[in-house]
């Protein structure tokens, strides 16, 4: 077993939620102790309660800026992994005032015991910050360009650009040593459709015989991350000292269309599901904007830690579909 953390103490927001329960299960597993901080709003606590070396787990169960003790647990750890955060489509477009509120607030109380603490933070950001580009792949030093305000997804994007606006003034103003990652659509086992989230949802559909729903024509491209390279790469990054004070790309660059991802659902899940079509202001709201592409230049990530993602989406089909249909109550 690696033991790359061994002995380390990390506090991670949104421990109890998708990405947050791989990582921490990941770093107990590597000898670290794990401060868990989450409302439980899109995190589950069986998430916490099912990571080994439970002696090693401390769970608070609370918003960040709820948390009358946060500075001080802050001041007992190595690094502090900000993921809580507002997750998925449907809670982006239904609740524009909840996204921003704790996009914004939580990650101001978390730069704020940081910088007192003298911590290092990762901040998970999202590839949405690219916004409307239509560059062939986005890459950490490319222009950004968000929708208008009137559409409410583009405040989920813009909320997390301000938060890594702050990260850089933090790192800026008060030396403070900070990373931001991008993610670009982690997936696994463990990730719920719930949200809005595509594969599992697809997957759900496949298993359960549900006609498998398309928004769109389906022409639209996506890379799939396993959450466990997601894992991986936010690890080495911790490990890397050149990549404090940068924003780096986390995700696959294997593209393939929303449809073409459909299709291949029914084919590994030997499904006789339907394919259907459904009109993105019949899903969401009028004038809802989607982004075509969504491809991300991982040439930053290899170059500070050697890595680039392993598992290919068939790979990433198999196993989501073994988890959700042990666990159907993911769905």
């Amino acid at each position: 077993m690696s033991l790359r953390f061994e002995g380390k103490k990390i506090l991670i927001t949104g421990g109890a939620g998708f990405i947050g329960s791989h990582l921490a299960r990941a770093l107990t597993l590597e000898g670290s102790h794990v401060i868990i901080v989450d409302d439980l709003s899109t995190g589950r606590l069986e998430n916490v309660h099912s990571l080994p070396h439970q002696s090693k787990v401390q769970f608070y169960h609370s918003k960040v800026s709820e948390l009358h003790n946060f500075p001080q647990l802050v001041k007992g750890v190595d690094h502090v992994i900000h993921l809580a955060a507002a997750v998925g489509v449907d809670l982006v477009v239904k609740s524009p005032i909840r996204t921003i509120h704790t996009n914004l607030y939580e990650t101001e109380a978390v730069l704020q015991a940081a910088d007192h603490a003298d911590c290092p933070v990762v901040l998970a950001s999202t590839s949405e910050v690219y916004g409307k580009s239509q560059a062939p792949e986005f890459s950490e030093n490319d222009d950004l360009i968000i929708g208008p305000p009137y559409l409410g997804r583009w405040s989920y994007a813009c909320s997390k650009l301000m938060d890594e606006f702050l990260c850089m003034a933090y790192a800026k103003e008060k030396n403070l040593s900070v990373r931001i990652v991008r993610f670009f659509n982690t997936v696994g086992p463990g990730q719920t459709g719930q949200f809005g989230m595509v594969l599992p949802r697809f997957i759900k559909s496949a298993i359960t015989g549900e006609a498998i729903k398309v928004f769109g024509d389906g022409s639209q491209t996506r890379c799939f991350c396993h959450v466990f390279d997601c894992v991986e790469a936010i690890c080495r990054l911790l490990l890397s000292s050149g990549s404090s004070n940068q924003v780096v790309n986390i995700g696959s660059t294997e593209e393939l269309t929303i449809l073409e991802l459909a299709h291949l659902v029914k084919t590994e899940l030997q499904s006789s599901s339907p394919i259907e079509f459904i009109r993105y202001e019949d899903a969401y709201s009028p004038g809802f904007q989607d982004m075509q592409r969504r491809k991300p230049s991982i040439k930053k990530l290899k170059e500070l830690t050697g890595f680039v993602p392993e598992h290919g989406i068939v790979s990433i089909i198999r196993d989501t579909a073994q988890f959700l249909s042990e666990n159907p109550e993911y769905y």
